[in-house]
């Protein structure tokens, strides 16, 4: 009887979508869910007619694969993920292949790449962006783990992967965990920009006082640059053209603004703090969802606290546009700089040896942040593989510099009427700090040796020095 080439293990709509991916693109799939009447209903509608096979209990489901058995797993990250892979292993062989397709933490997937080839299986931690319709017609792919595992799924991973000119949006990321940090950093980047784009909405809303279908267009037109052309611009106009079928209002108007999130934001500041990857674009995206989050408070507040009384009347609209357009642009090479420096640090503190540029051009198609100035992070980091800094490429630095006047007018702008731009103010503090010889910190590390003899260094003379200061 003939076997399925490739096995699904978790039927939410992610798992869904990539096994029905991958059967369009002619591998046979085998899928198990836990819950079984997840599977019939599967089966009895989307899966109807396709090259698939249902199964019923793992035992069924592994003995229908061919070896090396290439099975993917779409589990909640955490302990799920480790209690299938425990699960699992009594039933596999040597050489079978387990591949981890949510949004673990890295080191989980180390650990687990770790075990797994202790006991002769191999292990893939994959990051997969680009949400249901990406796990569906194309998603970005980052697998990281044993590179023989794979190679043994590259034939699979190159289909059902987005194809963009340059090629599949796939490639081995690297050892151990360095897939799923990737898919983090990938994250991180996501919840800056974002951030940057609400921060945009909010002055043309609430400055210029520009209405939903204004806002349509204005991203639109955004969207037809070279510079900003993006999927989350791309979507971005679509929210402000939709309508709520009950009350004929932009529909954007009536959801609640309070963000959720589901911790790899938080993870990328974490790792960021460890090994000292100044990354205040994405910490002040990740902020501004937990204060976005403390509504009752905000309530409250908003009925105790004042802002400033001004009486600016609101600036030229096509010129300003243009200024919050620049802004933005200046803001978001930040981030992205910001999320490329911490996966440089990471590559170098974990032995990944990680092609930024290959990296950037995964992102180029499938996943969030796909957009057309990845083309240029892809060139920089080709000409440069150890580019410290994406604001150090010739075609960055002369871009940021050419606009930072706009930039700095609209951070001046949203402080004098009140209206908090976090991720802006936070991108220009990092421009502003990196582009100085000199920082007030000498202060900071005297303060430190004064109260705690930390010692210092001079800028006149070599050697570790401590000083009595009060006396």
């Amino acid at each position: 009887m003939a076997q399925q080439s490739f096995g699904v293990i978790g039927l939410a709509v992610m798992g869904e979508n990539l096994a029905l991916n991958v059967e369009r693109n002619g591998f046979p799939v085998a899928v198990y869910n836990r819950t079984a009447e997840k599977t019939h209903t599967f089966m009895a509608q989307r899966g109807e007619g396709k090259n698939i096979k249902p199964t019923y209990s793992l035992e069924e489901f592994v003995a229908s694969l061919e070896r090396p058995r290439r099975i993917l797993i779409m589990v909640k990250a955490g302990a799920p993920v480790d209690a299938v892979i425990q699960q699992l292993k009594p039933l596999l062989q040597p050489g079978d292949v387990l591949i981890d397709g949510g949004n673990s933490l890295f080191t989980d997937t180390a650990r687990r790449a770790q075990e797994l080839e202790a006991a002769s299986f191999t292990f893939i931690g994959m990051g997969v962006s680009g949400g249901e319709e990406g796990a569906l017609n194309g998603p970005s792919l980052m697998p990281g783990g044993t590179e023989t595992a794979y190679r043994a799924l590259e034939p699979i991973l190159t289909k059902i992967a987005a194809q963009v000119d340059d090629g599949p949006c796939v490639t081995y990321i690297g050892a151990g965990g360095a897939g799923h940090y990737v898919k983090m950093v990938h994250n991180g980047i996501e919840y800056g920009d974002m951030q940057l784009i609400a921060e945009a909405y909010d002055l043309l809303a609430n400055v210029l006082r520009l209405e939903a279908p204004q806002l349509q267009a204005v991203f639109a037109d955004w969207n037809n640059t070279a510079e900003l052309n993006s999927y989350l611009i791309e979507i971005t106009a679509d929210i402000f053209r939709k309508l709520d079928p009950d009350t004929q209002t932009p529909l954007v108007n009536l959801v609640m603004d309070a963000a959720a999130q589901k911790g790899t934001g938080q993870w990328t500041v974490m790792s960021a703090l460890e090994l000292g990857v100044p990354i205040p674009t994405i910490i002040a995206a990740v902020t501004a969802r937990g204060m976005s989050a403390l509504k009752p408070e905000r309530l409250a507040a908003a009925k105790l606290l004042s802002g400033p009384e001004s009486s600016m009347t609101p600036p030229d609209q096509e010129a300003m546009i243009a200024k919050i357009r620049d802004a933005l642009y200046c803001s978001k090479m930040c981030s992205y700089a910001q999320g490329m420096a911490l996966l440089h640090r990471a590559s170098r503190e974990y032995d990944w040896q990680l092609d930024l540029g290959e990296i950037a051009r995964i992102w180029k198609g499938g996943c969030i942040i796909r957009a057309g100035f990845l083309n240029k992070i892809k060139s920089a980091f080709s000409q440069d593989p150890e580019l410290a800094n994406l604001l150090l490429a010739p075609e960055f630095r002369q871009t940021i510099l050419d606009k930072q006047s706009a930039w700095r007018e609209v951070v001046a702008l949203a402080a004098q009427m009140g209206i908090a731009v976090p991720a802006f103010s936070a991108s220009l503090d990092y421009f502003d700090s990196y582009r100085r010889a000199r920082l007030p910190q000498n202060l900071t590390q005297a303060q430190r040796d004064y109260f705690g003899a930390h010692t210092y260094l001079r800028v006149d003379k070599p050697g570790v020095f401590h000083s009595e200061w009060g006396s």
